[in-house]
């Protein structure tokens, strides 16, 4: 199974790359496929690439489910940075 997970952009980066923050953890990742990403958006990921954009609200709401289930850190505050 494969799992695409959101991630913020932190950084645009030369050659359609970005940096993104995952609850502290940061990866760069390509933006080859999705158009018009900014600093601040949310993205998600599948092994190294951005499929699309996604709506901060719908992101947060992601973000706290994999928490609660475990997979990400809970910090309690909201993840927009």
């Amino acid at each position: 199974m494969c799992l695409a997970i959101p991630a913020q952009v932190v950084e645009l980066r030369p050659d359609d790359n970005a940096l993104v923050d995952l609850a502290g953890v940061r990866k760069e990742i390509s933006l080859a496929l999705v158009e018009g990403v900014a600093v601040g958006d949310y993205v998600i990921v599948h092994v190294g690439y951005a499929l699309n954009r996604l709506d901060p609200d719908e992101a947060e709401k992601t973000l706290k489910l994999f928490a609660e289930l475990g997979q990400l850190p809970d910090s309690g505050e909201p993840i927009v940075h």
